[in-house]
């Protein structure tokens, strides 16, 4: 195994106390964080949660909502030696929501149990949001911990960002960043499960509501009318056709894969009770559309209002209403950025191997603050990339005390020098 780069760093790395990270990960896997605006379930205790384990080490959390009864969490930490006009600001990211647990009697184990069985040479937990991202939440408040325990005198601040709503429209990163938290960050460690490989590249995201519109008539009798569904078909080809030529055109990236176009929900009539007999007057699809360096959102747009002009221009009175609601770039983190010089250098000592690289499959709160901001964004973290959002979800724990020493050798590595 290599040595740390510092005696400082490894220190911090063996501060890690396992049993914490295992009673952060399970307390928190037991706390149904699932926001349904229905039931009224929100990421409100989750928050709590995090907040008074921040309040029991003697700092002082603030507790913001992003929107009604949806709480960001944030917390400072600093050395004695900080000056914020001369010494970094390093950020840990999590997020408290989690998706729904489906029909739990699907699960082998209780979704919010927090059930911690032996498998092989390792305990697992179970639950809903034990990889997606309850384990990385747990795994940055122990690297804090750690720090704090190491480091009292440390040129440098970390400061905790555990936010809501990252499985929907991000609200709470966006606030976070309107409230002016993100204003100080130097750089940040986004603490979502990709099996603790350094992803320096996100995938970017946009979401895209298409309404076609065409002419209500009877089943019997369509060239009364004009059939939207024919025109989503269309749509939906033409679409396979520009992914086809994207994915020609930039090849599959090294770590993010091929740029998709994926058509995902499909709904004639777009509201209302369909009936066998009756073409609708109007179709509804959406469009998850998932992208690559090399590619341009506004271009890409661009292009989705050409393909839908055209077809108009071939059927009289068919018409198409595009909405792009949401657009999250694509990240790149330079791979000499001090904080993937800092993760580099603890990695071979904290895990035994040469660092490993990956990319993220889909955006995180981390997208935000590279695309808003221009923060250097580094996604590692404990979990298998596959398995959020799945029934019988799990977290290996050693892989979580691993992410907490990397954070920890990581943390005292970057804020031990200058801005």
């Amino acid at each position: 195994m290599s040595a740390y780069p510092t005696d400082l760093a490894e220190r911090a790395a063996a501060a890690v106390d396992p049993a914490r990270v295992a009673e952060l990960a399970q307390g928190l896997v037991r706390v149904r964080s699932v926001y349904d605006a229905v039931l009224g379930t929100t990421e409100a205790a989750a928050a709590a949660f995090v907040a008074d384990q921040l309040r029991a080490l003697g700092l002082a959390p603030v507790v913001e909502e992003a929107a009604p009864g949806r709480p960001n969490v944030i917390c400072d930490w600093h050395g004695t030696g900080f000056d914020e006009s001369r010494h970094r600001t390093l950020m840990f990211e999590g997020h408290t929501d989690v998706v729904t647990e489906g029909d739990p009697s699907k699960w082998r184990v209780p979704p919010f149990e927090g059930r911690i069985e032996r498998r092989g040479d390792d305990d697992v937990l179970h639950g809903r949001g034990s990889a997606d991202m309850k384990a990385g939440v747990a795994a940055c408040i122990a690297a804090l911990e750690a720090v704090m325990r190491v480091a009292p005198d440390l040129t440098g601040r970390i400061r905790l960002g555990i936010v809501a709503d990252e499985e929907g429209m991000m609200l709470g990163i966006k606030a976070f960043i309107n409230n002016g938290w993100a204003d100080a960050v130097d750089g940040c460690i986004v603490a979502e499960p990709e099996e603790n490989e350094l992803c320096l590249f996100q995938k970017g995201a946009m979401r895209v509501n298409v309404r076609v519109v065409g002419v209500m008539s009877h089943g019997a009798m369509p060239y009364a009318g004009v059939n939207p569904n024919r025109g989503v078909a269309d749509f939906i080809v033409a679409l396979r056709e520009f992914e086809r030529r994207e994915q020609e055109r930039l090849g599959s990236h090294e770590y993010l894969g091929l740029p998709w176009i994926t058509p995902t929900v499909v709904r004639s009539p777009a509201s209302g009770e369909a009936q066998l007999n009756v073409m609708p007057e109007e179709a509804y699809l959406a469009l998850d559309i998932r992208t690559v360096p090399g590619q341009d959102h506004t271009a890409i747009e661009a292009e989705l209002r050409r393909i839908a002009a055209g077809l108009e221009a071939l059927t009289e009175r068919l018409r198409f209403h595009l909405d792009v609601f949401e657009s999250r770039p694509w990240t790149q983190t330079e791979a000499d950025d001090p904080l993937v010089r800092a993760l580099e250098s603890v990695y071979p000592a904290v895990l035994g191997t040469p660092p490993r690289y990956g990319g993220v499959p889909g955006a995180t709160d981390g997208t935000f603050l590279w695309a808003w901001r221009d923060i250097p964004v580094v996604t590692v973290g404990p979990g298998d990339r596959t398995i959020p959002h799945q029934v019988d979800e799990f977290v290996r724990l050693g892989e979580v005390v691993t992410s907490a020493r990397l954070y920890a050798a990581a943390a005292v590595t970057y804020l031990s020098s200058h801005a």
